[in-house]
């Protein structure tokens, strides 16, 4: 009788595996290819003797995997405790994308159109948990329709909600507006909330097709208008983690503030070259530097970026909390960083006048932007300066005396960035990339925290430099990994939607401008557009249609290319810190720097189809997030501004009203149709434009008017307009002068004036 083989002899990543973990355990390769070859669904203790697998710590080890694999929608687990192949049985897997309206679609892994979940199979599925769903018919609208066969993976295990009772019971309507179950609180877990407090609660047990959630308040937030709340909530309404376990910090201190002479065997030493860093004024991790000389008629452009997988290793706490993350978090009022800040703002921070680890992209750019001939280093440097946008673009552009006096060590090659930048910008705009310079926004918040203001503020030249820098830098990465052969992630952004396409043409013919049919549609078709707008009052507006036709860019191993860049090739490498997308980037380049064959690398493709999704999801986890506490904030801004006027811009068009933005602000809100007048209103979908029946009245997308706050909801994150009634161009009442703090127990809504009225960054 032939002897089995142990597992690592079976295994073909079993290397890979022991290079990751101290205690490895069979791949997920090696466990797909025994499921197939055993033909049949198989028990966690009938696999782990397969595997020969004795030791308890190794069957926890197998457990720990299986269940990842079943949240990743690789297998599935049956009734009967068994793992069956997800492909031999008719199900599909995805995550869950619920409506506010109780019903939901689960968005497939395997791409195509989304499944329709009904409210009755939303009872036992919270929004982005991940579920297995047997296509059961199809609606009138040909979507496909489903049902859950088995929810995989739970995104939910903590929420923020509102603590009420009713009859004895209490419960916990949660804040965000996706998760429309009540939670259920058992009587003494509610640790002391009373009703109407902010409560954060655990999941105890998730709810199923005939039972609600139960959880437990396990802290109590305050009053919903303590300064911060709104962050509080989207933390936990989002599922952001937001606390490092001892493990975690105890890895990151272990490391201390300096480097180890050990750390610089076989860098490159930039530590004499004057590399700078430019970013926001409060910016506190500095993860991306740049320096640039005369090569002839060519630059040398060198862009170095923290090191960060020097010091997260794979397998490792450090780098089991930052793949859970995926991205760093910037609030308005706060930052919920991916790695611990002894790195994030210590160790791994390019601060000036002190060392660091780098990893770095040396690139010869032509006059005419042609980036050739591009390097990969593992380096050391010394930030010779930390500059802001500001200080930047004051040395390049304005030639601030002062300031090129206090930087004149570095001010050669800032010269030399600025040459660098007009070449790369040259090239952007032959190839035709999409580039819409859309203002964006800034709270401003009172000494105690209280939101009292959003200004707009629009990028400058030296914003423009940097992104440049970046983007050479990416696709740099991109290329050479490519060539490589290597696993990896790239960002694609794909082609927009045809139908969106075809909506968006049909609205610009109203407004004199032509736009090719999606077939046909290239990345320079929407800059000409865009130009066209750019000097147009309602420009902003107009870009957003344009921004609303394209489709969203996301992690995949597959180099696709990025559309709104027109560029075929691209990857996220500036920003390991804060992403960990460009953290796995830098590992690939660092395993070919090491002369290592792509076959040995510790990760394959089918990790990086799995770590891409997780990646993209993680990245619009967070979107979500920070546009909640925006309009959150936005509402509390103009909660002082009730019966105030201001000028606007008709930013949406729907059959029940107008979407209005502020323009000084950047704040909407809407007009209801019973505002607009007296008489019936007709939407016109092509021209996004409502016209009263009989006075013929109409309002159209990008058409300018004068409103009037006439309420808002800050629980509904609501804000209502009404037409003023001069509509005329005054200045808006109250729109320029500060308005004082806010007083404890203000109300969360007005819907009367009051009486005492006062006056009233990308980086690629």
């Amino acid at each position: 009788m032939t002897k089995k083989k142990n597992w690592r002899q079976r295994d073909p990543e079993s290397s890979q595996e022991a290079a990751r973990y101290e205690h490895p355990i069979p791949s997920r390769t090696l466990i797909l290819k025994d499921l197939k070859r055993h033909g049949v669904p198989l028990t966690l203790e009938r696999l782990a003797d397969d595997f020969g697998l004795r030791d308890e710590r190794e069957t926890k080890a197998l457990a720990f995997r299986l269940r990842a694999m079943v949240r990743d929608g690789q297998i599935i687990r049956n009734r009967q405790r068994e793992y069956c192949l997800i492909e031999e049985i008719p199900v599909l897997a995805g995550q869950v994308i619920a409506h506010r309206d109780g019903f939901g679609f689960v968005a497939l892994d395997r791409g195509g159109d989304d499944v329709f979940l009904s409210p009755r199979e939303m009872r036992q599925a919270f929004h982005g948990d991940r579920v297995a769903v047997r296509i059961t018919g199809h609606d009138r609208r040909g979507r496909p329709e489903g049902r859950i066969v088995d929810v995989l993976g739970r995104a939910t295990t903590e929420l923020a909600g509102r603590y009420v009772t009713e009859a004895g019971v209490g419960f916990v309507i949660p804040e965000n507006p996706r998760i429309t179950h009540q939670i259920v609180i058992p009587p003494g877990k509610h640790k002391g909330a009373k009703p109407g407090r902010v409560v954060s609660v655990e999941i105890v047990e998730p709810p199923t097709k005939s039972s609600p959630p139960i959880g437990r308040v396990i802290d109590v937030l305050g009053d919903i208008t303590k300064p911060g709340m709104e962050t509080e909530v989207a933390i936990r309404s989002h599922g952001l983690r937001h606390r490092f376990g001892k493990d975690v910090i105890a890895e990151a201190d272990a490391y201390g503030d300096e480097i180890p002479k050990s750390a610089l065997r076989g860098r490159l030493d930039l530590r004499s070259t004057p590399l700078v860093t430019i970013d926001g004024a409060d910016a506190r991790d500095f993860d991306d530097a740049v320096y640039c000389e005369k090569a002839g008629r060519n630059y040398r452009l060198l862009v170095a970026i923290a090191d960060v997988s020097h010091y997260v290793k794979p397998g490792h706490p450090l780098d089991d909390e930052a793949q859970e993350r995926g991205t760093s978090v910037y609030f308005p009022n706060r930052v919920i960083p991916m790695l611990p800040e002894a790195l994030s703002n210590g160790l791994c921070s390019l601060n000036p006048d002190v060392d660091r680890l780098c990893m770095v992209c040396e690139m010869t750019v032509t006059p005419a932007g042609n980036v050739k001939d591009e390097k990969f280093h593992r380096g050391v440097m010394r930030s010779a300066a930390r500059l802001t946008y500001a200080q930047a673009y004051g040395i390049i552009w304005e030639r601030d005396k002062v300031l090129r006096r206090r930087y004149k060590h570095v001010v050669e090659h800032l010269e030399n960035l600025r040459g660098v930048y007009e070449s790369l910008a040259r090239a952007r705009v032959k190839r035709g990339a999409v580039d819409l310079d859309i203002p964006s926004s800034r709270f401003e918040f009172s000494p105690d925290g209280h939101p009292e203001g959003v200004v707009r503020y629009t990028r400058n030249d030296a914003h423009r430099l940097i992104e440049e820098c970046m983007i050479a830098a990416n696709v740099s990465a991109a290329r050479f990994l490519k060539a490589k052969k290597m696993p990896a992630l790239y960002r694609n952004h794909a082609g927009p939607d045809e139908e969106k396409v075809e909506t968006l043409r049909q609205f610009l013919q109203t407004v004199g401008i032509n736009l090719p049919r999606a077939a046909t549609i290239r990345p320079s078709h929407y800059q000409k557009v865009g130009n066209a707008l750019a000097e147009r009052p309602d420009a902003s507006v107009l870009y957003f249609q344009l921004l609303r036709s394209m489709s969203q860019a996301e992690y995949t191993p597959d180099c696709d290319g990025h559309f709104g860049l027109a560029l075929k090739e691209y990857a996220h490498f500036t920003s390991p810190i804060r992403r960990y997308p460009d953290l796995l980037v830098h590992r690939a380049i660092n395993h070919l720097l090491s002369r290592k064959s792509p076959k040995r690398y510790v990760y394959k493709q089918a990790d990086m189809e799995r770590l891409g999704r997780e990646c993209s999801i993680s990245e619009r986890r967070a979107e979500e997030a920070v546009r909640d506490v925006e309009s959150w904030l936005k509402c509390e801004v103009m909660l002082d501004h009730v019966g105030d006027s201001f000028d606007g811009t008709v930013v949406g068009v729907a059959e029940f009203g107008l979407f209005v933005e502020i323009t000084s602000m950047n704040i909407e809100g809407l007009v209801h149709v019973t505002s607009l007048g007296h008489d019936y209103f007709k939407l016109d979908p092509t021209r996004s434009k409502l016209t009263g029946r009989q006075t013929g009245q109409s309002f159209e997308l990008a058409q300018e008017l004068r409103v009037r706050v006439a309420g808002v909801s800050v629980e509904d994150r609501k804000i209502d307009f009404e037409l003023d009634q001069s509509n005329s161009r005054k200045k808006a009442r109250g729109g320029s002068k500060k308005r004082k703090p806010k007083t404890k127990g203000r109300p969360k809504t007005r819907t009367k004036p009051r009486n005492n009225k006062r006056g009233g960054r990308n980086k690629g």
